[in-house]
């Protein structure tokens, strides 16, 4: 039997292949060792804020309203994950407040289907950020929430009516909050909107 050693140009070869899938090798998985995978970290994927407050987790939060000195309407979700009631209260600019009831166990989504919670002033133009303090308890904290208005489709029927908003289920009256969850939601012939 014969044994065929390799001559000088086919080692090169070999040595230069070598190297050439070594060199792709690392530029294809280095890209994992120097960028932070978006995989791994929390964000929100939407228009919207999250935020955590003791149980409650508060999910895509925004308002929606048509200028800063007008009514503004938080819409998003909160989930309670705690075995007995809450209620999130919001608190925007100029005194404005609205509270949100959330049940045990439960999620309450701010849409077209629930009562409306209404902050009087919006406190910052369409497309600006706004500083609200949000309190369920004793756990409290402040939270930057964009400000949308209706030039995208989907947040036109949010938008609320100039009307006070003590007029409007889910802001906090007199009444108070509790009041408000065992009535029917407003028509918006009712409600103004």
């Amino acid at each position: 039997m014969r044994k065929t050693a390799m001559n000088r140009v086919q080692r090169g070869k070999l040595a230069m292949a070598a190297v050439a899938i070594g060199a792709g090798l690392l530029s294809v998985t280095g890209c994992g060792y120097i960028n932070a995978q978006q995989t791994s970290h929390q964000y929100a994927a939407s228009d919207g804020v999250r935020a955590d407050l003791g149980s409650l987790q508060l999910r895509n939060i925004m308002i929606v309203s048509t200028a800063e000195d007008k009514p503004g309407r938080v819409i998003g979700a909160v989930f309670n994950q705690s075995s007995s009631n809450a209620t999130l209260v919001i608190n925007g600019a100029n005194g404005a407040q609205t509270s949100i009831p959330v049940k045990a166990k439960s999620q309450t989504y701010l849409n077209e289907d629930s009562d409306a919670a209404i902050l009087s002033s919006t406190g910052g133009k369409p497309g600006s950020l706004v500083t609200v303090s949000i309190s369920a308890g004793s756990d409290s904290s402040k939270l930057q929430v964009p400000v949308m208005d209706g030039s995208l489709v989907e947040y036109q029927k949010y938008l609320p009516a100039s009307a006070s908003p003590t007029a409007t289920p889910g802001s906090t009256s007199s009444e108070g909050a509790s009041d408000h969850a065992s009535e029917p939601a407003a028509t918006p012939s009712e409600s103004g909107h």
